[in-house]
């Protein structure tokens, strides 16, 4: 049987849960650390909302941001001495913007062959509201 879902959204939601769990073993408690729970809960949130909706690029570019987001936040909040914490940002935080970027295009691709599946396509009764 057959997965439901992007490869790359199933990594991004892995890789939030590692970011967001992450300061926890850094010892950055504070605002800091709240930035990578409160990125990783992000990343989680579109990466899930993209594997519901496979045809909307909002999510996609959400986990984008957050990404390059995390990439910066290093230099933004100036924890470029702590090591550990620092090359977990910019590794997570570029692995995530790859992610995005990758959903993104896939994303594109769902909505230009089924535009059924993205965000606009249905009203409240489910009924969807575009004409083949």
């Amino acid at each position: 049987m057959r997965g439901k879902g992007r490869w790359a959204d199933r990594a991004a939601i892995g890789l939030g849960l590692i970011v967001g769990l992450s300061w926890v073993g850094h010892g950055m408690y504070g605002f800091s650390g709240g930035m990578f729970f409160i990125l990783g809960l992000g990343v989680i949130v579109g990466a899930t909302l993209s594997l519901t909706r496979p045809g909307a690029v909002t999510s996609e570019i959400g986990v984008l941001a957050a990404g390059v987001l995390l990439f910066a936040l290093p230099w933004l909040l100036g924890f470029t001495h702590i090591l550990g914490a620092a090359m977990t940002a910019w590794i997570g935080g570029a692995a995530i913007a790859v992610l995005g970027a990758v959903g993104l295009t896939m994303a594109r691709g769902v909505r230009r062959n089924h535009p059924e599946l993205a965000w606009g396509a249905q009203n409240n009764s489910g009924v969807s509201t575009r004409t083949p």
